[in-house]
């Protein structure tokens, strides 16, 4: 086996490999899936001298440990965390030369919930729909990581980034969403729209790639029927029968049946890659469809 690889010591809690994501498949019922923090994704990669679109690896809370077959150069981004190479401190948010055979381990997030690491070269296993991303809902993609999988690196392409330090924003301490009303903000009542804009939310910690999940007062709903299957788009905020809004992620089914009450500005979904449980959330109305 080529010794452009990595074999993976500590898979995490959930480690996948995500690109930019393959957008213009939903009318096959595939969604765009793709990093949940885009923004860091492409930062990482640029560290490392990569395209953009370079598939690197998003941790979950836990980090991962891997063992790279060759000298290879990293960079880890996202939620602050501890990385080591073979034990010793490595630079968070820097380039970092890992020797063939030493262990890199991204330890757990001390804030925030997904890191990025980027490999020069980027990961590459066998792309699907022109993305490597894992879709944890359809299936497509790699399968998250385990321990013992070996997975391929491409070759690097240009030198890396020479930086002294990279900004990137904190993991937000209060998520601030910006909806715009609609399509189906009629089928709600007029104080449950208020209550959406003006009351207080918190992150579920039953959330994950598909949708951010809140705790905190249900909307009432004007219409009690039922809703015909509809298509559904990244953002799209779906309040479920218990009344809790659900903000749907990278990975979201591309139609559903409850209504959709409101639509976040994708700008503000890459904030919520990084919410904890327990955040608290406001929802910020901005215009109405």
């Amino acid at each position: 086996m080529t010794d452009r690889a990595f074999t993976v010591v500590r898979a995490g809690a959930l480690t996948t490999v995500q690109d930019l994501g393959r957008p213009g498949h939903a009318h096959l019922g595939v969604p765009r899936s793709g990093a949940l923090d885009p923004a860091t994704a492409r930062l990482v990669n640029r560290l490392v001298g990569n395209p953009p679109d370079a598939a690197v690896l998003e941790t979950t809370l836990t980090g991962c440990a891997v063992r790279p077959r060759r000298p290879v150069t990293v960079a880890v981004g996202g939620a602050p965390c501890p990385v080591t190479v073979d034990g010793r401190p490595a630079a968070w948010g820097a380039p970092v030369r890992v020797p063939a055979g030493a262990l890199l381990d991204i330890g757990a997030a001390l804030s925030g919930v997904r890191t990025y690491v980027a490999f020069d070269g980027g990961v590459a296993v066998e792309a699907v729909l022109g993305s490597r991303s894992a879709d944890l809902l359809s299936g497509l993609g790699p399968p998250p990581l385990a321990d013992g999988a070996v997975l391929p690196l491409g070759r690097a392409s240009g030198p890396h980034a020479r930086v002294d330090t990279v900004p990137q924003p904190a993991p937000p301490r209060e998520l601030v969403l910006r909806v715009t009303l609609g399509p189906r903000a009629d089928w709600f009542t007029p104080a449950a729209l208020d209550t959406l804009v003006t009351r207080a939310y918190r992150v579920s910690s039953a959330s994950n790639r598909i949708g951010l999940r809140t705790e905190g007062p249900a909307l009432e709903r004007a219409l009690q029927g039922e809703l015909p299957s509809e298509g559904m788009v990244v953002g799209a905020v779906q309040v479920p029968p218990d009344g809790r809004p659900v903000v749907f992620l990278a990975d979201h089914p591309t139609t559903g049946g409850y209504p959709v009450v409101a639509v976040v500005r994708e700008a503000d979904l890459a904030a919520a890659a990084q919410a904890r449980p327990g955040t608290p959330v406001r929802f910020v109305g901005v215009g109405r469809r």
